[in-house]
């Protein structure tokens, strides 16, 4: 099997691996699948229809598509001519999709169907093939980034995160997600969200094989896994919880003996729920990557570990990480929060740049706003989000604790904790909590289990029950729009 190497194009990967495994099935999404010489020939095609409509070297390329077989034929396709490939969802707000089109200034959208967005043309993965069916080879251009994931909906003003890593091999997310040569992954959530395009095309670039989910099914990650025999998953703790909520014999139904590792990020992961997949699936396969898209650092904690630093999201495996107190003085010792800063390792070169954004940094130093402690250990232990923490009568409330607490309920499966005006205390901690359908749990049933899991001033002083996701299929919770929602 052909192994890249560093600085390989990654516009070549598809007829690098078709040279010596034409047959084999490279990706696959429901009904629709591609060997690894479809893959060069469709990819290869849409190259030369990218170049024919202006596209080249440096341009980003919206490719707001579903997850399916063409996202990553357009992928290969962009780094072949040395493009950008940024992964959009195809459901974008009106208002979201200008803004981000507006930042990156695309020669065309790859998109579902042809048409206008705005000033900016859309075309089909379908037409790009068909102008591209006839042709000679192209000479592979490596572009100055390998995607371009976006950030700051929530804010209303959206960012692009260009990576700092070009178009050209480079192991460092293989090493991050324990991605082996070969893998066969199985990539649960929206490709146009960065982990899963990630990790989605690092299995390529390394000869493995990609199985994409249409849409998130529980039962359907079980299937799949027995099916394909599946070595890898990704997912994000709401699918995990999710997953858990089948019946045990449906579980029980499935042989997911080829799983090696099963990687969650994105979003907190209650204890209770990882402590469910650990006794289910064994310490050894449980794995958590905590970063941001700008991926500057980050740190990794297999489940063995966190057994033994409960709670924990691990200690740094790349680039720097400190803690600062919200006065700005450093944080020194075991046990005190603070807040997460992070840097590249020095002497690597920056890890990203932003469009539509300036990078407030200090000697290289950012912060995602994360609050956090470190153990004696050098083990992270996150909080929550600055912007997310309530002041509750002079005292710090972290919603995501109270959040963590809520999903040890048996029929909760997800909930967002926010802070209502309160003319006394100055916030009111609310709890919108999402119950599964059919289940008769009351709000004075969701306030009695939290009596005996949080001190008294962090629970609700009110419960509202809702059975609508609270979470993006991403699992991104979005409490400043859920709080405005409620707000008179």
């Amino acid at each position: 099997m052909f192994t890249p190497e560093p600085g390989f194009p990654l516009g070549d990967i598809p007829a690098a691996h078709a040279a010596g495994r034409p047959d084999a099935v490279a990706v696959r999404c429901g009904d629709d699948e591609l060997t690894w010489q479809e893959l060069y020939r469709a990819s290869e095609a849409v190259a030369r229809g990218l170049k024919s409509s202006g596209v080249g070297r440096g341009h980003i390329v919206p490719l707001m598509l579903p997850n399916g077989v063409d996202v990553v034929v357009a992928a290969f396709a962009c780094l072949k001519v040395g493009a950008v490939p940024q992964p959009l969802s195809a459901r974008l707000a009106p208002a979201e999709e200008r803004a981000i089109l507006a930042l990156s200034e695309p020669p065309i959208v790859v998109a579902l169907q042809e048409g206008r967005l705005g000033r900016f043309r859309a075309t089909t993965v379908a037409e790009l093939r068909r102008l591209g069916r006839d042709g000679t080879e192209l000479t592979t251009e490596v572009g100055p980034s390998w995607k371009a994931p976006t950030s700051g909906g929530s804010t209303g003003r959206p960012k692009i995160i260009l990576s700092g890593a070009a178009g050209a091999f480079n192991p460092f997310d293989m090493e991050a997600w324990g991605l082996r040569p070969g893998e066969q992954s199985l990539v649960t959530a929206p490709v146009h969200h960065n982990a899963p395009f990630s990790t989605a095309m690092t299995t390529l670039f390394n000869g493995g094989t990609v199985t994409l989910l249409e849409r998130f099914d529980a039962e359907r990650v079980l299937a799949e896994t027995e099916r394909h025999a599946i070595t890898w998953m990704y997912l994000v703790p709401t699918m995990m919880r999710r997953v858990l909520a089948l019946p045990e014999p449906v579980r029980a139904r499935y042989d997911l003996s080829s799983l090696v590792s099963v990687w969650h990020c994105a979003e907190p992961c209650p204890p209770a729920t990882k402590q469910a997949w650990i006794d289910w699936l064994g310490a050894e396969r449980v794995w958590e990557l905590y970063a941001g898209t700008e991926a500057q650092a980050g740190c990794v904690i297999s489940g063995t570990e966190w057994l033994a630093h409960r709670g924990s999201v691990g200690r740094p495996a790349w680039g720097e990480i400190k803690l600062l107190g919200l006065d700005g003085t450093p944080v020194t010792g075991p046990g005190v929060p603070g807040e997460i800063f992070m840097r590249v390792a020095a002497g690597k070169p920056p890890a990203f740049r932003y469009l539509g954004a300036e990078l407030d940094e200090t000697d290289g130093w950012s912060t995602l706003g994360d609050i956090g402690e470190f153990d004696a250990d050098g083990y992270l232990y996150l909080h929550d989000r600055r912007s997310d923490m309530l002041l509750v009568g002079g005292v710090n409330v972290y919603p995501a604790e109270v959040e963590g607490a809520l999903t040890e309920h048996p029929h909760v499966l997800s909930s967002a904790v926010i802070g209502l005006p309160d003319p006394d205390r100055g916030n009111r901690v609310h709890a919108i909590v999402q119950i599964e359908e059919g289940r008769t749990t009351t709000a004075e049933e969701i306030s009695d289990f939290l009596a005996t899991r949080l001190s008294p001033h962090k629970r609700p002083r009110s419960v509202e029950l809702v059975t609508e996701p609270l979470r993006s299929p991403a699992g991104k919770l979005r409490r400043s729009a859920l709080r405005a929602e409620r707000l008179p």
